[in-house]
């Protein structure tokens, strides 16, 4: 066969796959269209944040301790790559409470329901008494109040307090340690706990401070009530000023360690 025939022949068997691949997207984007008659989270939402501290041995702990260590295992120079080895307390930066945090036998962080992970995202803004008292909770006249603009929580939904904290994470005022070596933080008072544990089927609740209960806890009477009943928290949560009180979708990239108590977590919101 003479080269300009063998030529042709692949040309026309290139073209002929290139139309048959052409027809064959064709139809993978019409049965696409057809599978999506119901839209996809996302497209109700015109932007993607994320809701998570970037973290370091520096960054501030319920202890006062760092929550992580890394130790450089191979370099590129020598290697060729990069590689860390991490030392990490579960509950170090943005990072999830699982219900087997406070309880003997509750759910470990990677038994959490993928349908409790991207959930309606409730803001309860609690700046201005924040600002004025550094041990200030949430209290179910504060839920109160945002039902009363915003309607009912909804259904699985992640009940937030922004009480504006992630602007103090570089000072030693987000912890708030006293001389006597008590902590100084707003969070959830046990009573808007058990409204919500009552009233709502909120999957979580989320905090911009160390921990769900305020500082001066000394029962965590928050923590021993939301997660033995099988809801999960979020603690040092970022961005929520960002957020509206209500109509945000919030993804939790909650970690998978099998039988973990919780965990840092990658956590992005849309609004």
């Amino acid at each position: 066969m003479c080269d300009v025939c063998v030529m042709n022949a692949v040309k026309d068997r290139m073209l002929s796959r290139r139309d048959l691949l052409r027809g064959g997207a064709a139809a993978g984007v019409a049965g696409a269209a057809g599978l999506a008659a119901v839209p996809a989270v996302a497209d109700a939402h015109g932007s993607v944040f994320d809701m998570t501290h970037t973290y370091g041995p520096d960054f501030p702990t319920f202890f006062g301790e760092p929550g992580i260590a890394l130790e450089q295992a191979f370099n590129f120079e020598e290697n060729g790559f990069n590689l860390f080895n991490l030392t990490i307390n579960e509950h170090t930066g943005t990072h999830i409470d699982a219900p087997l945090h406070f309880s003997e036998d509750g759910k470990s962080v990677d038994e959490i329901e993928v349908g409790n992970l991207v959930v309606p995202l409730c803001v309860i803004d609690i700046r201005e008494k924040a600002d004025a008292d550094p041990d200030a909770q949430v209290t179910p006249d504060d839920l109160a109040a945002w039902i009363e603009v915003n309607g009912d929580i909804p259904d699985r939904s992640c009940v937030a307090m922004l009480s504006g904290w992630g602007d103090k994470v570089a000072e030693p005022a987000y912890r708030g340690a006293d001389d006597a070596g008590g902590l100084h933080f707003p969070g959830f008072h046990p009573e808007a706990t058990a409204m919500l544990l009552e009233q709502t089927s909120a999957a979580a609740m989320a905090v911009d401070t160390l921990s769900l209960d305020h500082g001066p806890s000394q029962d965590f009477a928050t923590h021993y009530a939301w997660l033995p009943a099988g809801r999960y928290g979020i603690e040092n949560l970022a961005g929520l000023e960002q957020m509206p009180p209500a109509g945000a979708t919030l993804i939790v990239g909650a970690p998978k360690h099998a039988g973990g108590t919780g965990g840092p977590a990658r956590i992005l919101a849309m609004a």
